[in-house]
């Protein structure tokens, strides 16, 4: 049976002149839950890090959905596991978006500071359902996070759309072993 743990964030693991960073913990085959606010982020002026070719995390036509402020997470996906994330706004009216990238494990880049990255993936309120996609809810989920014969930094960013800098959420991490 999956655990499911509850931990109310607290304080910063790592914190610059502007970032925090809240560090998670990811234990296999087994989800984890962690509550944030969007007030506790940061704005990010300067998106093009997603649209660079070397992160590929989302499309430049799509920034306004990534516009809000951003709180980031981070944590280590164990050898040989698979790991996604959803966000749960309190809110089902609230517009959220998310993205996480694997990096190195000894690599401390944050957006919006992100030379490359091994893997970025995105989610986002779709206009239109795509063809075999269920019909989207208030919440978004990032899967395809993998790490096979090594370990890797993960970093979680929530974010508002349209600008959104204020609301309560959930993440919930789950992580599979192989």
């Amino acid at each position: 049976m999956k655990k499911l743990l509850f931990i109310v964030l607290s304080l910063p693991l790592f914190m610059s002149a502007q970032t925090k960073v809240y560090t998670i913990e990811l234990v296999p085959n087994q989800e984890v839950a962690y509550s944030g606010n969007l007030s506790e982020g940061i704005i990010l002026n300067d998106l093009s890090w997603a649209w660079n070719s070397n992160n590929a995390c989302f499309v430049e036509n799509q920034k306004k959905k990534f516009s809000g402020k951003h709180v980031l997470f981070e944590g280590i996906i164990p050898k040989y596991s698979e790991v996604s994330v959803t966000v749960v706004p309190k809110d089902p009216s609230a517009n959220f978006s998310i993205y996480a990238y694997q990096t190195g494990i000894n690599t401390k880049d944050l957006v919006p500071n992100l030379p490359r990255c091994i893997r970025c993936e995105a989610d986002h309120f779709q206009e239109r359902n795509r063809v075999g996609r269920e019909e989207q809810d208030h919440t978004r989920t990032v899967t395809n996070l993998v790490a096979m014969n090594r370990r890797y930094r993960l970093v979680i960013g929530v974010t508002g759309a349209d600008g959104l800098s204020e609301g309560d959420f959930t993440i919930k991490v789950k992580t599979k072993t192989r």
